[in-house]
């Protein structure tokens, strides 16, 4: 897939070059050893791309070798949810992916106790003009706060110092940092989003870093990616026309570490982590 850089009205930022994030994470699945290769980059990048996706049923079937794939409140019985514009959502909080607007980038499910820890997007039609994925390294906007905001870090791993969701979200941290200094990410900056005093100051803070590690990923049918939804932000852009994405939440079927390893952490000990 070749990638452009464009102005994306949606973060106010323009994302960097991605030809290096596909081409250089890229799987054909319909290639021997596909399924190794995914659980290999999931695990040591957090991401992979995907090729070679020509229907739904190609998606679920992909999905359910990787994953236990988990139900939606929007998915059809067997786990995979049909993301397109409805025109019915536009304005409801939470339904966003449903419209044709663009989406900030968020943790799926983040109002969960437990987010699905595996999502899989495939794109099934893309839009006329618009509509493209946009990724974030939570890993890389945490190294970013640490060595150049380290109060804004701080302040944003306060435990419960965040509310995503409405009366049934979860009180959570956008960083949380287990005991063996490993992390993991939560975020979304809707309407569903609170934020406790100690944290709210340092927002627009939180906001520049992820807009300074954007990438603009567009996607052709029969393309996709698997992210680990605790390390990776996902979003959209703005779209016209029939965009057509499937998606599939779930838990791997393959061990992961809890978290991914900090930036800093790992360029002391380079052995430790994947490129």
């Amino acid at each position: 897939m070749s990638a452009v850089v464009r102005r994306s009205s949606a973060m106010r930022h323009i994302p960097q070059q991605t030809d290096g994030l596909f081409s250089g994470h890229r799987i054909d699945t319909s290639r021997p050893g596909a399924i190794d290769r995914i659980t290999d980059g999931v695990r040591k990048r957090g991401l992979v791309t995907l090729t070679g996706i020509d229907s739904r049923t190609d998606a679920l079937a992909l999905a359910a070798q990787i994953m236990t794939v988990i139900p939606h409140r929007d998915s059809d019985s067997d786990g995979i949810t049909t993301i397109r514009d409805t025109r019915r959502h536009t304005h409801r909080a939470g339904f966003a992916g449903f419209g044709n607007g663009p989406l900030e980038p968020h943790t799926e499910r983040s109002g969960s106790p437990s987010p699905p820890r595996l999502m899989m997007l495939v794109c099934g039609q893309a839009a006329h003009a618009g509509g493209d994925s946009v990724l974030v390294d939570g890993r890389a906007v945490h190294a970013d706060l640490v060595t150049g905001a380290r109060a804004a870090a701080s302040a944003l791993a306060q435990p419960r110092s965040a509310y995503f969701g409405a009366g049934d979200g979860h009180p959570s941290q956008v960083f949380t940092i287990y005991d063996d200094d490993q992390v993991a990410v939560r975020l979304r900056l809707d309407g569903l989003a609170r934020f406790s005093p100690i944290v709210q100051p340092y927002l627009p803070t939180l906001r520049a870093a992820i807009a300074r590690h954007q990438l603009l990923m567009p996607m052709a049918p029969g393309q996709g990616y698997v992210l680990d939804n605790r390390r990776w932000l996902h979003a959209r852009t703005a779209f016209t026309g029939s965009r057509v994405c499937w998606r599939a939440l779930g838990e791997p079927r393959f061990a992961m570490s809890h978290g991914f390893i900090p930036q800093l952490a790992a360029q002391a000990a380079p052995a430790l982590v994947g490129p």
